[in-house]
C-alpha cells in the first residue's frame, strides 16, 4: 500500500512537472546518445510552427532541422562539452519550421556521462526566442544603420574606416576615403518638400551602394552626406572613381514623390595611409576636400594632398600625440578653472573646466596647443573619457560647485561616453545637476538629428547643456528650440565688437539673441569679457552670465578648493536665478 501511495505522489509529481513546461512553452528532451533516441515532453509542433503533429524521434532527426549556417556552432558546442565534461550547453540556433521559415530556439544542456566518462545520454531545454532575436536585431540596425537610407551610419562606418586603415598599414596596401556631398540639397528642401529631399537622399544612397565594389563600404556621415571606404584602390584611380560616381546623376534624373529631380554631387577624396592614418584624419580631410570641390562650383571631385608644410605640421602633431598618449597613462591632465559670474553682481555661479596637460618638462600646456593635434589624430574619445573622470571627482569632492566641461563634437555620437556619463550620474541627480555639457555651435550643426539625440538623454540624466561659440558656424536662430539646449553661449568675437563704433552688427546680434534666448527660457553666457564696459553693455542689454579675464583667469588651484564657496545655482529654465 505505501509503495502505490509513493508511485501515485511521483506520478502526480511528473505530471505537475509537465503541466509546468507546457505552460512555459519550454521543451524538455531526454537524448540517449547511445541508441540516439529522444523522448520529448513538450508541444513540439508548436516549436516549429506545425498545425500536425510531428515527430522528431531521434537526434539526427533533430539535427536535420537546424540551419546548415548554425549546425557547425552546436555540433562544437556538444563536442566540447563531452571532451570537457565542464559547463552546461547553452548555444541559440535556428529551427526549420514547416512553412520552410526558420524558427529560433535558445538551447541549454549536460550530459550524464558513465565512470569511464563515455556520454550516455543529455538532457535538454528548447525555448522558443524568436521574438527576442527580432528586438535584438531591432536594436543592433539602429546602433549602427541610419533610419533613412538604412546604410552604415557614421560611427560605424568608422570603425570600418579603422579597420581598412589598419589593414593597409599593416601589408603596405593603398585605400582611399571619399566624402560625396549632394549639392544644394538645401534647395530641394525647400521647393518640393522634406519627403523629395528624403527620396534624393536614399536615391543617392542605393546608386553609390550598387556602383561600389563589394570590398568596399558606405555609410551615411551626415545630412546630406555619404561616405566610402576603397579597399585596395591606389592614388591614381581615385580620380576615375570619383568620375565615375559623378557621373551617376549627371544624365538620370532620381525619382521623387514630387516627380523626376536632376541633382549632382560634389565629392572630396584622401588616401590612405599616406595622407591620413587615422578614421578621424581621413574623414576629416575628405571633408575639407568636399568643401573645396563646392566652393569650385560643384559637380567636381577635389583630393586631398600634403605641402611640405602640412607635412612638416603632421610630423609636429605626431611629437605631440606621443605626449598626450603618455599624459593619459601617467594622469598628467588636469583642469584649470575659470568662473563665469551673474551680470550684475560679478558673483560667480559655475566655472568651466579647461584642460591642461603636463609635458615631460613638467610645465603645464594650455589646451589649445594640443587639442587640434587629439583631434587630428582621433584622440578625442580618450581624452573627452579622462575629462568626464576628472570632472565628475571634482563634483564629488566639492559639492558646493556647478561646472562645465567642455566635448568633441565626434563625442556627440560616441554611445560608450554616453553610458559612462549615465554609469556616473544616474540615481545621482544632486550630482548631475551640477554638471553641464558644453558642445560648439559647429559640432551641433554637423549632424543636427544625432546632436538632438544627444542633447535629449544628456538632459534625460538630469544634466544641463550649453551651445558654446553661437555665431560662429552658421546655427540659424530657429535650431536653438530644436536643440532644446539650456544655455547659449554669444562667441567672443562678437563681444570684442561692442566697444567699436563701427561694429553695429556685434550689438545687433546680441539684442536679437538676448531677446530669442528670452523667449525660450535660456540664460545667455558672453565669452571673452575683458572690461568693465563690455560688462556693462552686456549686462544693460539682458545678458545674464559673463566669462572672461576681467572675472578671474583660469585657475589650476581656484579658492574654492579651499573654502566652501557661497554659490547660486543656475535654473536654465528661468529668467532669473536662484540661491541654492
Amino acid at each position: 500500500m505505501q509503495k502505490a501511495i509513493v508511485m501515485s505522489e511521483k506520478k502526480d509529481d511528473l505530471e505537475i512537472l509537465k503541466a509546468a513546461f507546457e505552460a512555459s512553452s519550454d521543451i524538455v528532451f531526454k537524448w540517449d546518445l547511445i541508441t540516439d533516441s529522444i523522448q520529448w515532453v513538450g508541444d513540439i509542433s508548436g516549436l516549429v510552427k506545425s498545425k500536425s503533429p510531428v515527430v522528431m524521434p531521434s537526434g539526427t532527426a533533430l539535427r536535420g532541422r537546424i540551419n546548415p549556417q548554425d549546425l557547425p556552432d552546436r555540433l562544437s558546442a556538444i563536442a566540447d562539452h563531452f571532451a570537457t565534461q565542464d559547463e552546461a550547453i547553452d548555444i541559440d540556433y535556428r529551427l526549420r519550421c514547416a512553412d520552410g521559415s526558420f524558427s529560433w530556439v535558445h538551447e541549454r544542456g549536460r550530459a550524464n556521462f558513465s565512470p569511464s566518462g563515455q556520454p550516455l545520454f543529455y538532457l535538454g531545454v528548447l525555448r522558443q526566442i524568436t521574438k527576442r532575436k527580432r528586438y535584438e536585431s531591432k536594436l543592433l540596425q539602429a546602433a549602427n544603420y541610419d533610419d533613412l537610407t538604412g546604410q552604415l551610419n557614421r560611427a560605424r562606418l568608422k570603425e570600418v574606416l579603422q579597420k581598412t586603415i589598419a589593414y593597409t598599414q599593416r601589408y603596405k596596401s593603398k585605400g582611399a576615403y571619399f566624402a560625396i556631398g549632394i549639392d544644394k540639397i538645401g534647395l530641394i528642401n525647400d521647393g518640393f518638400g522634406h519627403d523629395a529631399a528624403d527620396a534624393v537622399i536614399i536615391g543617392v544612397g542605393q546608386r553609390i551602394k550598387r556602383a561600389i565594389r563589394a570590398s568596399d563600404t558606405i555609410g551615411r556621415v551626415g545630412g546630406d552626406t555619404f561616405g566610402v571606404v576603397l579597399d585596395n584602390c591606389n592614388t591614381d584611380e581615385m580620380a576615375r572613381i570619383a568620375t565615375k560616381f559623378m557621373c551617376l546623376f549627371r544624365d538620370r534624373p532620381i525619382q521623387t514623390p514630387a516627380g523626376p529631380i536632376h541633382i549632382t554631387v560634389s565629392i572630396g577624396g584622401v588616401a590612405f595611409p599616406e595622407m591620413a592614418s587615422t578614421p578621424s584624419e581621413a574623414m576629416t580631410r575628405a571633408d575639407s576636400a568636399l568643401q573645396e570641390s563646392k566652393e569650385k562650383g560643384r559637380d567636381c571631385f577635389i583630393q586631398y594632398l600634403m605641402d611640405d608644410e602640412q607635412r612638416s605640421q603632421q610630423r609636429k602633431h605626431i611629437e605631440i600625440g606621443e605626449q598626450i598618449k603618455n599624459a593619459l597613462k601617467h594622469n598628467n591632465l588636469f583642469f584649470a578653472f575659470q568662473p563665469i559670474v551673474k551680470s550684475n553682481t560679478h558673483e560667480p555661479f559655475f566655472y568651466e573646466c579647461l584642460l591642461r596637460m603636463k609635458d615631460i618638462e613638467g610645465n603645464l600646456v594650455p589646451a589649445g596647443l594640443f587639442i587640434p593635434t587629439v583631434e587630428k589624430l582621433g584622440l578625442n574619445r580618450l581624452v573627452d573619457l579622462r575629462t568626464l573622470d576628472l570632472c565628475v571627482q571634482e563634483l564629488e569632492k566639492y559639492p558646493t560647485i556647478d561646472l562645465a566641461l567642455n566635448i568633441s563634437g565626434h563625442t556627440c555620437s560616441d554611445q560608450t561616453w554616453l553610458s559612462e556619463l549615465t554609469m556616473k550620474v544616474k540615481d545621482r541627480p544632486d550630482l548631475a545637476k551640477r554638471l553641464i555639457i558644453e558642445i560648439t555651435e559647429t559640432a551641433a550643426i554637423k549632424d543636427l538629428d544625432e546632436t538632438m539625440k544627444f542633447v535629449e538623454k544628456v538632459r534625460e540624466l538630469g544634466c544641463r547643456i550649453a551651445l558654446d561659440d553661437f555665431g560662429a558656424g552658421y546655427t540659424s536662430f530657429m535650431h536653438l528650440k530644436s536643440l532644446a539646449v539650456d544655455i547659449v553661449k554669444i562667441d567672443g568675437i562678437f563681444v570684442r565688437g561692442l566697444c567699436d563704433e563701427d561694429e553695429n552688427e556685434s550689438l545687433v546680434f546680441v539684442q536679437t539673441l538676448v531677446g530669442l534666448t528670452k523667449s525660450f527660457g535660456l540664460a545667455t553666457v558672453a565669452e571673452c569679457v575683458e572690461n568693465e564696459e563690455q560688462a556693462e553693455i552686456l549686462r544693460k542689454e539682458g545678458v545674464q552670465l559673463l566669462q572672461g579675464w576681467h572675472f578671474g583667469k583660469p585657475e589650476v588651484h581656484p579658492a574654492w578648493r579651499d573654502e566652501t564657496a557661497n554659490l547660486v545655482e543656475l535654473h536654465p529654465n528661468k529668467d532669473k536665478f536662484v540661491a541654492s
